[in-house]
């Protein structure tokens, strides 16, 4: 634990859009740790702005664990290369036709 003064800071909810997979194993990496995923975001994304490793060896190893359980084939490397394919959510889909029956005279 630290003995220093607590940041008091103004939080907003943003839509991010990010690999569906590497979503899966921020949260689980948040549950694991009793962290919320926005103090996980918000600890890399600091670390990075430092120019340091924002995990220690043994996160590592958990992270290797779960990017093996969720088949998360991607490293760095991929970073600037990812392409969103295009899939039809369910609210987004066509409207069926709708078949009305025919009077018959």
């Amino acid at each position: 634990m630290t003995d220093d003064p607590t940041l008091l800071i103004e939080r907003v909810q943003t839509g991010v859009r990010i690999e569906k997979r590497i979503l899966k194993i921020l949260k689980a990496f948040a549950e694991y740790h009793d962290m919320t995923l926005g103090d996980v975001l918000e600890g890399i994304v600091l670390h990075a702005f430092d120019g340091k490793a924002p995990f220690s060896a043994s996160s590592l190893e958990r992270i290797r664990d779960l990017k093996k359980f969720y088949n998360l084939d991607l490293d760095s490397s991929a970073s600037h290369r990812l392409q969103e394919i295009k899939s039809r959510s369910p609210r987004t889909r066509a409207p069926q036709k709708i078949k009305t029956k025919t009077r018959s005279k």
